[in-house]
């Protein structure tokens, strides 16, 4: 089995820990403080925000132009002269922050103000990070890096809670623990990239102004710049607009709501992560053929375990929230769970269109597209949320709407422009299959025991699967339940 598969699968396995974390601490833990897990939260999805000022889009350039400069030699003093650059960005963000702040004193009323020294260094360890794991994927290794960009912000809040909850001790203590664990990460980052390939600090400048690269990269970068800033504004909207509009415990309910289905998406960040340096390979060559055939069958995988997933959380849901704190406020908005999750669905059916265009010469129209997701995102937002009664199912629609519009844009202009299609007939079997899988499971009686429907439910809806695709041929399951792939997925 490729390394492609046995790294994804690994990704994929520590992703499921990292959720079952995730959802352990939201169940058992936070419940107990949700003031400063609420910090916690504002902490982190904000310094996010603020990191592709200083990342500048260099984590991405560290992918695109990898195969060029390594077979010039001169992989590590890009790799070098990138995390140079991230240390300038940031003394001259640093420098713009605080004289925005003094020209605007109303700014220092906000909360990124009062929690400057937590956020600002936080935002230079992520950016650091983010450089080294890109340049990591270039060697097709993702699962140790995975851990530090996936695992240890979920043991960073969950140990900052129990340090400031459970042991009593003060607030900048527990912060301290939090930042000490992605300073972890960087340094997990370093030994690892070492550890693959001995590094060789090279902060010369002769390479990158050899025939002007210098401006390509910076012109590439601007629009990684450009597109990662709309992503995370599409992303993290969300919670800054519940939370100013309808307060903190509904932010709380759609956080958790959003986590509880992100369980879909989980196989998907390994397959994109691996997949670039081979897509970027065939983009280089032409292959347009063989892209689609890789395009096709990805997706393919990500909208069939996929579906499997969404299907088993819609109908175990509501039989979950009879053992989380505070359950009935989650049950009350159950239909953002089906919003957002067919949302999702979709997204993953459609593959690795984003990478697809960011890694080839148009990579500007994902930047277009990108803005017109974080447009259309807040817009929706603020009409569901000022001019409707909706409040989250609005939020949801509008997040849904905007995602599917972003995906339909990407389909079109892959078509246009490689000739590559991601949807095949294939994924309309598992549509069928799923949906009826999910109605069986709905329809038949329940029992009394919560415990008993919360295994009974999802497990109508596995039975209905396992029997579609053996008669339907969906899922090449032969091709990983084998006695060769399961003793590769442990060969770290």
């Amino acid at each position: 089995m490729s390394v492609v598969a046995r790294q994804g699968f690994k990704y994929s396995l520590i992703g499921y820990f990292g959720f079952l974390l995730g959802t352990f601490s939201s169940i058992f833990v936070f419940p107990n403080d949700m003031v400063f897990y609420g910090k916690l939260r504002y902490v982190l999805p904000f310094a996010e925000m603020l990191l592709p000022v200083v990342v500048f889009g260099l984590s991405f350039s560290n992918v695109k132009y990898f195969a060029k400069t390594r077979e010039e030699g001169k992989h590590q003093n890009f790799l070098s002269l990138s995390l140079l650059g991230i240390l300038l960005n940031f003394i001259i963000f640093v420098i713009g922050y605080f004289a925005a702040n003094y020209l605007f004193p109303e700014l220092q009323k906000m909360e990124i103000w009062q929690m400057k020294r937590l956020i600002l260094p936080l935002v230079l360890v992520l950016a650091f990070s983010a450089v080294l794991n890109k340049y990591l994927t270039n060697f097709k290794r993702i699962v140790i890096p995975n851990i530090f960009e996936n695992l240890l912000p979920k043991v960073a809040n969950l140990g900052a809670f129990c340090i400031f909850f459970f042991l009593g001790f003060p607030e900048k203590a527990a912060y301290l623990f939090f930042i000490g664990m992605f300073v972890l990460g960087l340094f997990g980052y370093i030994y690892y990239a070492n550890h693959l390939e001995k590094i060789k600090p090279d902060f010369s400048t002769a390479y990158i102004k050899k025939d002007g690269l210098w401006k390509e990269v910076l012109n590439y970068s601007f629009y990684g710049f450009l597109g990662n800033i709309g992503n995370f504004i599409a992303v993290r909207i969300d919670s800054v607009m519940i939370g100013e509009f309808l307060g903190f415990e509904p932010n709380g309910v759609y956080n958790t709501l959003y986590s509880i289905i992100s369980l879909i998406t989980i196989p998907a960040m390994g397959l994109y992560s691996i997949s670039a340096p081979i897509i970027n390979k065939h983009l280089a060559e032409n292959d347009f053929k063989e892209l689609d055939r890789l395009h096709k069958k990805s997706s393919l995988v990500l909208f069939f375990l996929g579906f499997v997933l969404l299907s088993c959380v819609l109908v175990g849901f509501p039989y979950l929230t009879h053992f989380i704190k505070n359950g009935e406020l989650l049950r009350q908005s159950e239909p953002v769970i089906w919003v957002l999750g067919f949302a999702m669905l979709f997204d993953l059916a459609t593959g690795f269109n984003g990478h697809i265009i960011s890694l080839s010469k148009y990579y500007r129209f994902n930047i277009v597209v990108m803005l017109f997701l974080a447009i259309t995102t807040v817009t929706l937002n603020i009409y569901f949320l000022k001019h409707t009664n909706l409040e989250l199912f609005g939020v949801a629609v509008a997040t849904a709407v905007s995602l599917t519009l972003f995906n339909i844009a990407k389909i079109v202009f892959n078509y246009i422009k490689f000739d590559v299609f991601p949807l095949t007939i294939e994924m309309i079997y598992a549509l069928i299959v799923g949906t009826l899988g999910i109605t069986v499971a709905v329809i038949l009686p329940e029992f009394k025991s919560s415990l008993l429907n919360l295994f009974y439910k999802p497990g109508v809806v596995l039975v209905m699967f396992i029997i579609g695709n053996h008669f339907l041929k969906i899922f090449p399951l032969h091709e990983y339940i084998n006695r060769n792939f399961l003793r590769s997925i442990f060969k770290f």
